[in-house]
């Protein structure tokens, strides 16, 4: 199937726009029911880059028609007072998504803060009982970039059954969720990270290669064999030519030359992250309004 592919950049952001209008259309959909899916965002501390994460999830979420609630609690917050709050979104009927920003100062467990978000309404997909029912198989709240990335290789190359998918990474938030979504997809899986061995050489074999373990320009094309499908998941700021610049795990123009499909860094799946956020509460919603009689695949990629 590969090796037919014309070279293609795959567009995150055109994927983006069309999950987002998809959620919009579903938000109109489940408010006529008299549901009005709600996002409340947690953010402690003021670390510049988290701001600017919040201020886009919040965006987005109005453009879909999703109520958002933004929690801004000092650093300085201790780690009960912060369990308090969610406990108290937890038991509130009118919020349906749970958003707590990474990271958390020093202080506050992170592990006990996101085990505390109810599973229904953990948006990011972090919590045990989410990630045990992906590796069951069962339809369950995803960790969003995953998600997001298996949507574009499906927009991308249809049906993957069958295919070989190599995952660059074991990491909880990608490389572990990605890997329980391609075997859901019909996919040969092939898990590496930094203490495997002939690595190159397992990429080489792959029809679906996904990179997602923080090592800027890791995989060139000598990683892949002609007609692969790359999806890059790495964001690494590098200073080159005197100025700071954004670069993914994959040498892009390297990979260019043997890839028949290849995101972008930017613009590639960092768009589809949000997007799948929104997606997300509007599982969620369905997830806690059964009698809408409106499925949670509803919500899926239908490819």
């Amino acid at each position: 199937m590969n090796a037919v592919l014309p070279p293609t950049l795959i567009d995150g952001k055109a994927a983006a726009a069309r999950v987002l209008a998809e959620v919009g259309s579903e938000v109109l959909t489940l408010k006529a029911s008299g549901i009005a899916p709600a996002l409340a965002v947690v953010l402690v501390g003021q670390d510049p880059a988290s701001q600017v994460y919040v201020r886009n999830k919040v965006l987005r979420a109005e453009e879909c028609g999703i109520r958002s609630l933004e929690h801004k609690l000092p650093a300085e917050t201790q780690e009960a007072d912060l369990l308090a709050l969610i406990h108290s979104l937890n038991a509130d009927d009118s919020v349906h998504g749970i958003l707590v920003q990474l990271p958390l100062p020093a202080h506050i467990d992170e592990t006990r803060v996101l085990q505390a978000i109810d599973p229904l309404k953990d948006v990011d997909g972090f919590h045990a009982e989410n990630v045990g029912g992906l590796s069951q198989g069962r339809e369950v709240l995803t960790p969003c970039t995953p998600a997001g990335c298996l949507r574009l290789l499906q927009d991308t190359c249809g049906d993957l059954s069958g295919q070989h998918a190599v995952v660059i990474g074991r990491s909880n938030i990608v490389g572990k969720p990605m890997a329980a979504l391609l075997l859901k997809a019909h996919c040969s899986v092939t898990v590496v990270h930094s203490r495997s061995t002939n690595l190159r050489e397992l990429c080489r074999q792959a029809d679906i290669v996904v990179a997602a373990v923080g090592r800027p320009r890791l995989v060139d094309a000598d990683w892949l064999k002609p007609g692969a499908v790359v999806i890059d998941v790495g964001i690494n700021r590098i200073e080159e030519d005197g100025r700071s610049k954004l670069v993914g795990d994959v040498d892009f123009d390297s990979a260019l030359t043997r890839a028949a499909a290849i995101t972008p860094v930017p613009g590639g799946v960092g768009p589809m992250t949000i997007a799948f956020l929104m997606k997300n509460t509007l599982a969620a919603a369905r997830l806690q309004h059964p009698a809408t009689g409106l499925p949670l695949s509803t919500v899926e990629n239908p490819a």
